[in-house]
């Protein structure tokens, strides 16, 4: 969960960056070994573990830093943070499980948490805003973004490294910040209403109107229009369509005109269907788009039902609006949803990170196999 984007940064770079360490690892369950860094606990040293559900504040960062070996903090029964010494870390670390048993518990207050994947959405204009803190860049001028852009609020908007900036782009910062990092780029006719992120070597296509509360991660392509959504890296948007309230993993494509809806015709609240018992869930919000996770597709004039969850590595090309639940590795047609083979699901997956110059490792194959054989949808 660590790995989720929400804000500019994911979560686990907020609280590196928040708690200023110089080493970090992870407890990651099996099929998971290999494709993120699990990293090695510092010789001799008490370890300060930390749940990834919860978000790093000023006043978190303070109570956490003020625990002892042997304490935990906790927020309504959850465990936030525990400070333990080497040989206890290094038992369960080695046996990849955290036991809580045998701490001091310290009760702290007003934690902010991640329950469910729709908060990321929720909360996303305000961790942009936060994040700001976090970041090393500096807000820039009206000069910083060339004679030919049009900007309001130039004291909320922070540019990175190498960045460029084409002719005819606006920048409006009056209701929130806009972060562009290094190496992205904003092409001709852009509009971005912030809070906005555009993370590194992104870039927002020709004439795009990006709203506030979205985030547009690192090696992103984003076009047309787009309101309160995430894209967390390496997925691509380019063409127009709208795109409302949604969250999008890594290596996503949506084809042209790819639409999401995000608004019921009734206004009533918006349910999901819960991945597992496929019963209905009430969100509690009125705007709700599209989750999908990586690799997933769609073809041009794709229409995304108001709360859809999509899995991972599916492609969807039906002339109505979709299911509300794409199950992972489907291929869904007019015809109705079928299987979709695990080996030309990796060819599609390798070629497409092949362009961006990573490696499909076995790691990766065996964490897909993996879900593949959870996989609970017909075809």
């Amino acid at each position: 969960m660590d790995d989720l984007r929400v804000g500019v940064f994911t979560i686990r770079e907020k609280w590196e960056r928040s708690l200023a360490v110089s080493n970090t690892c992870r407890l990651e369950p099996e099929y998971l070994k290999g494709v993120f860094r699990k990293g090695t606990l510092a010789e001799g040293e008490s370890c300060l573990w930390i749940n990834s559900r919860f978000l790093p504040s000023q006043d978190l960062i303070q109570a956490i830093n003020e625990l002892e070996d042997g304490q935990g903090l906790v927020h309504e029964d959850d465990l936030i943070a525990a400070r333990t010494d080497y040989p206890f870390s290094k038992d369960f670390f080695r046996d990849n499980n955290y036991p809580e048993s045998g701490l001091e518990k310290v009760e702290f207050s007003g934690a902010q948490s991640l329950n469910n994947i729709w908060d990321l959405v929720e909360l996303n204009a305000q961790q942009i805003e936060a994040d700001i803190k976090r970041s090393n860049i500096e807000h820039i001028s009206n000069s910083g973004l060339g004679v030919e852009a049009v900007v309001q609020n130039s004291d909320h908007i922070y540019i990175g490294q190498n960045v460029n900036i084409e002719p005819g782009c606006i920048f409006i910062a009056k209701d929130g910040p806009i972060i562009i990092e290094d190496g992205a780029t904003i092409e001709a006719g852009s509009i971005l209403r912030g809070p906005v992120a555009v993370c590194k070597g992104a870039t927002v296509k020709m004439a795009a109107r990006i709203y506030g509360g979205t985030t547009i991660g690192p090696v992103c392509k984003v076009g047309g229009e787009v309101s309160g959504s995430i894209f967390h890296s390496y997925s691509n948007k380019a063409h127009d369509g709208f795109c409302g309230n949604s969250i999008f993993g890594q290596w996503v494509n949506l084809g042209a005109n790819t639409v999401t809806s995000n608004l019921k015709n009734d206004y009533k609240e918006i349910q999901v269907i819960d991945w597992d018992t496929k019963s209905p869930i009430d969100t509690g919000r009125q705007f709700l788009g599209t989750i999908m996770g990586d690799h997933s597709k769609t073809a041009i004039n794709t229409m995304l039902n108001t709360g859809t969850v999509c899995g991972v590595s599916s492609n969807v090309f039906v002339d109505d609006l979709s299911p509300k639940v794409i199950e992972s590795f489907t291929w869904l047609g007019p015809q109705g949803p079928a299987l979709y083979r695990f080996d030309k699901a990796l060819e599609v997956m390798k070629a497409m990170m092949k362009r961006r110059e990573v490696e499909l490792t076995p790691e990766y194959q065996k964490m897909m196999k993996n879900i593949l054989n959870n996989r609970k949808g017909d075809g």
